[in-house]
């Protein structure tokens, strides 16, 4: 595999209409949002979950590309997995429930292996000093929350269900049941949409941090096309119709990089689309109707003086 030789930083635009795309937990499941300015937000361990899911249904089974976090999985024995590789001789692998490297050339080798078999571990790093020590990677991508670029209003939705879940919960709602047929069997729930959001979210690819995990060229050009395609596999009812609208990636000349990545970020600009022309979203278009597609909005990218080194590649 090819090591990764220039850094990268990359501006991500995605929308929702009429789903939820990051229920907060610790609101009912609400959107997440800024409660200072209403503007939606969208975690980036949310975002991370998203690439995990894309990857591994392309790459399912190919050695080198399994993913450590996955639903339900229990990480101390995929910890265990790297010692096995290295002590295949020694019993005690398999049944303890607590292990150290012993020194430090094996601990080394640990990371190297759980680097070298699963792909979100070399691209997002991990710590995997639990139980069963493999010790911690820092990854070479990182990405930020994404913040939508308007304030949301949330929605809280009443649904309903017909049908009962038991022969006890039936007998129950038909000894209770008025006159209204439409009221029989039926229970009330709720669930909670934007009606339409922009998302903006940034990304950071460091040179550097992938000579130590061993992301390469590949790995990106694989990460790239999970972000451009991981919300093609993910829609549900809860997430309405999400979709990644634009995708615009600063490469840098060398490893270390050509210029800030807060100034290349600066230079893609969101407004609003108003009769064909660019404005910038500020009080004065209070006026306007609220955005409910991504037409509503215009994307201006300045191209003008660019830093010595730095390519700006529009992938989507």
């Amino acid at each position: 595999m090819s090591t990764l030789s220039n850094r990268y930083d990359f501006v991500l635009l995605f929308d929702v209409t009429n789903g939820n795309p990051n229920g907060d937990p610790d609101a009912g499941n609400l959107p997440r949002i800024d409660p200072e300015t209403n503007h939606g937000l969208v975690s980036d361990v949310c975002l991370k979950r998203k690439v995990r899911n894309y990857v591994e249904m392309a790459k399912e089974g190919e050695p080198g590309f399994a993913i450590y976090v996955q639903e339900g999985a229990i990480l101390n024995e995929k910890h265990r997995e790297a010692y096995k590789a290295l002590r295949p001789d020694d019993e005690k692998v398999m049944k303890a429930a607590k292990l150290s490297p012993h020194n430090d050339e094996e601990a080394h080798r640990l990371k190297e292996f759980m680097c070298r078999n699963f792909f979100d571990v070399r691209t997002f790093g991990a710590v995997m000093s639990t139980g069963i020590n493999c010790g911690q990677v820092r990854g070479p991508v990182q990405l930020s929350f994404a913040r939508s670029e308007e304030a949301i209003v949330p929605l809280e939705i009443s649904i309903t269900r017909m049908a009962a879940t038991n022969e006890k919960e039936k007998k129950e709602r038909e000894a209770g049941s008025s006159d209204d047929e439409r009221s029989d069997n039926r229970t009330m729930g709720r669930k909670h949409i934007v009606p339409y959001g922009l998302y903006r979210a940034h990304g950071f690819i460091s040179a550097k941090l992938a000579e130590r995990t061993g992301f390469g060229e590949s790995d990106l050009d694989l990460l790239f096309e999970a972000l451009e395609n991981m919300f093609e596999h993910d829609h549900s009812a809860a997430r309405g119709e999400m979709a990644v609208r634009k995708l615009i990636v600063f490469r840098h000349e060398n490893a270390l990089g050509n210029a800030p990545a807060h100034a290349l970020f600066d230079r893609v600009q969101v407004g609003r689309n108003v009769g064909g022309e660019f404005h910038e979203i500020d009080d004065r278009l209070d006026n306007l109707p609220p955005a409910r597609k991504f037409s509503d909005y215009s994307v201006r990218i300045d191209r003008e003086n660019l830093p010595g080194g730095v390519e700006i590649i529009e992938r989507i």
